[in-house]
């Protein structure tokens, strides 16, 4: 897009305003992109929402996970899904030997609880057999440090490429960024207003493949397949929550609308073999780790949340943990970063679980309960 072309754009792109329960921050949302006829979210199947699960997929413990049983999980999903009667065919649903595939992994958990390798695997066996060549397959994430701690290349065919927009976190490299494509709201007073769309999501992939973990989170409630692909495909996000308070009740959703990442986002694989049900979205002890065994399939990333919220307030109250949805000041503790990891009961900021209804609002998804069709199947 020529320089002219993109401060006509800028000038004619309006200041929006995100209604929040609390706040109302105004979010300037500039992209060059338009939707597709049907946005990859919430895609074909609206409200609809695979669940695999069998116990046979991790060992006792918890540590090993059955790479033959995931195969058969992923196919069992991906067919109930698309309704189609072979693996193959379900897959060429979404993609095509054309296409310029990216992965968009989740390794903040490390080093218990990240997008298997296994699940990874098998998405990218999938894609080979749709007649995808390796070097047209991206697994991403934001940070390169978290992508070397998790280490996937031993496990994926040669010639698929893996990608981060930055060395760490708060680096604020700029570097993997698309100048171009961004939201601009001022949170807290931040001298840097913008948050950048990955390069690699606006300028060379085709379509993208969510895999986020059950997570629980400290700002949001729950982190699953909202924020896995606004958060982990655009900069300086963390500037949404300080101090106690946040503002992911809207950013989130407004991220994920970002065109293309929007319509380029065509299939979420929940992995929930492992997950966090406190101290998300990392994983710096297993004391808060348990295993559901499952995994959930769906092109709508809104109604896959809506059950992650219940799956993880359930494991919060049977651990006799407060609420993701208890905001009441009583439990806020801003001064020690460390106390959300060791009180289950404290928080360090206001939780904003109404970032998936919010998303809802912005046509990401179905949230009503009641309009879910949920299909689960035991292996």
């Amino acid at each position: 897009m020529d320089r002219r072309k993109f401060v006509q754009l800028l000038a004619a792109t309006p200041l929006v305003s995100i209604a929040s329960a609390e706040t109302t921050p105004k979010c300037r949302i500039v992209t060059s992109y338009s939707a597709a006829a049907v946005p990859g979210m919430p895609g074909p199947y609206p409200g609809k929402v695979v669940a695999v699960r069998s116990e046979k997929s991790l060992d006792p413990a918890g540590a090993v996970v059955d790479a033959g049983v995931v195969r058969e999980m992923m196919a069992r999903g991906i067919c109930a899904l698309t309704g189609e009667a072979t693996v193959p065919g379900a897959w060429r649903r979404f993609f095509e030997p054309a296409d310029v595939v990216g992965i968009k992994v989740n390794c903040g958990g490390h080093p218990w609880c990240v997008s298997s390798k296994e699940i990874v695997a098998e998405v990218v066996r999938q894609l080979l057999a749709v007649g995808i060549r390796p070097p047209q397959i991206f697994l991403y994430e934001r940070f390169q440090n978290q992508l070397d701690e998790v280490n996937y290349a031993p496990h994926l065919p040669e010639g698929v490429q893996i990608v981060a927009a930055e060395s760490r976190n708060r680096h604020s490299e700029n570097g993997g960024y698309d100048p171009a494509t961004y939201v601009e709201a001022d949170l807290f007073g931040e001298e840097d207003t913008r948050s950048n769309l990955m390069s690699l999501v606006s300028r060379r992939l085709t379509k993208i493949i969510n895999i986020p973990n059950m997570k629980d989170h400290g700002a949001t409630g729950v982190t699953g397949c909202l924020k896995n692909i606004a958060y982990g495909s655009f900069s300086n996000v963390a500037r949404t929550h300080h101090q106690g308070k946040s503002h992911t009740y809207s950013f989130v959703g407004t991220l994920a609308a970002v065109e293309p990442l929007r319509s380029r986002t065509v299939l979420q694989i929940m992995d929930g073999l492992r997950a966090v049900w406190h101290g998300g979205p990392f994983a710096r002890t297993r004391r808060y780790v348990f295993h559901p065994r499952q995994i959930l399939f769906g092109t709508d990333p809104v109604a896959i949340d809506r059950l992650l919220l219940d799956i993880i307030d359930d494991k919060r109250k049977d651990e006799g943990a407060i609420s993701v949805w208890d905001r009441s000041p009583r439990y806020l503790k801003t001064d020690d970063s460390q106390a959300r990891d060791q009180d289950p009961n404290v928080n360090i900021i206001i939780r904003e679980p109404g970032h998936v209804e919010f998303a809802a609002g912005l046509g990401l998804g179905v949230y009503d309960r009641a309009k879910l069709s949920v299909r689960g199947i035991d292996l």
